[in-house]
């Protein structure tokens, strides 16, 4: 890797260039390392208190110190792909999860139980990633008393389809009397068609672009329930931007919003809503282009959005955008006690 500035390395980059695409080279602490430096390429997320955050493609976050680095630049960011993305059921709903984060997490084996004071259920269910550790009804019990403390019902999200394990588990919760609610979909997409849904010049003076929803984008979307929980999670992830269409008057409420976290090569889409009188105009459309070109420099090149199975205007609007399912899920809930 060089790094020239009339013959030797420099620094070239600054807190200016957050959002961008860049390569550094920092400086090992002695014995750390056989090797005297560390090349790290990513996009950098945040730039404070003398800490660089680099987001690399895999979604690991690396915190270099300002004063280690001996070298770094902008490079250009890597050619999106508009082709669906391939990738395994796990992965995915482990992007999905940093993306959308619970700020009141247990373990229990492979099992994240996840709590943010009932602010929807992505956020305030059991994610059984392999195997809880437990005889199932044992399992069951330390959940329900965990959300118990909580004073939430428990929860299981689980996903449907050619996966044997999570059919066993949806039928042995069944039997166990939990009740399913809640079902929706995984979607996927190539993210360059959805930027090119609207032209950059147009979404870029339609849209307005922030790192944390004021209060405007709060009331619109409305689902806040615990203000605090809700807050945890609408700006939890990596790399977390919100989108807003002003209202035509002053002072008038947003005409629509929607929210988008960049996490490696993957740039998940949530909280879209349009003003009702509003609608079919378009807005949908255009936050969407917005926010995805704003993930594509961050190098991200795959979208993907959860909607729930009865919402047919939101699947109208993701099937003309190229969205196609990736899997199904649902949430078990168990019984009242």
């Amino acid at each position: 890797m060089e790094f020239t500035t009339g013959g030797g390395p420099a620094v070239r980059i600054s807190a200016t260039d957050v959002g961008k695409r860049v390569s550094i080279r920092r400086l090992n602490e002695p014995g750390s390392s056989p090797e005297r430096f560390t090349d790290t390429v990513g996009v950098l997320t945040s730039w404070t208190a003398g800490v660089l955050r680099i987001t690399r493609r895999s979604g690991e976050v690396v915190e270099v110190a300002e004063s280690t680095l001996v070298a770094a630049k902008v490079v250009p960011q890597a050619p999106a792909r508009r082709r669906g993305p391939a990738v395994g059921r796990r992965e995915l709903v482990e992007v999905a999860a940093r993306g959308w984060p619970a700020p009141d997490t247990g373990r229990l084996g492979a099992w994240t139980l996840r709590a943010a004071g009932g602010f929807t259920h992505r956020a305030n269910s059991v994610l059984p990633l392999g195997e809880s550790g437990l005889p199932l009804p044992q399992a069951l019990e330390r959940i329900t008393a965990w959300y118990a403390e909580r004073g939430l019902a428990p929860c299981v999200q689980v996903s449907t389809g050619d996966a044997a394990a999570d059919e066993r588990l949806d039928a042995e919760l069944a039997a166990h009397g939990w009740t399913a609610e809640r079902h929706a979909l995984m979607r996927t997409a190539a993210l360059a068609p959805v930027a090119d849904a609207v032209p950059a010049a147009e979404a870029a003076a339609g849209v307005r672009l922030s790192r944390e929803p004021d209060a405007a984008w709060l009331r619109a979307y409305g689902r806040t329930g615990d203000p605090a929980g809700a807050l945890a999670v609408l700006t939890g992830g990596p790399s977390v931007w919100f989108a807003t269409v002003p209202g035509e008057e002053a002072g008038e409420e947003p005409a629509a919003i929607a929210r988008c976290v960049v996490d490696g090569r993957w740039a998940g889409f949530a909280a879209l809503h349009v003003g009702p009188a509003r609608r079919r105009q378009g807005l949908a459309t255009l936050v969407m282009a917005a926010l995805a070109r704003t993930a594509l420099d961050e190098g991200a090149s795959a979208a993907y959005l959860q909607v729930e199975t009865d919402n047919g205007a939101a699947a109208a609007l993701y099937d003309e955008l190229g969205f196609t399912t990736h899997h199904a899920y649902h949430y078990r809930r168990g019984p009242v006690r």
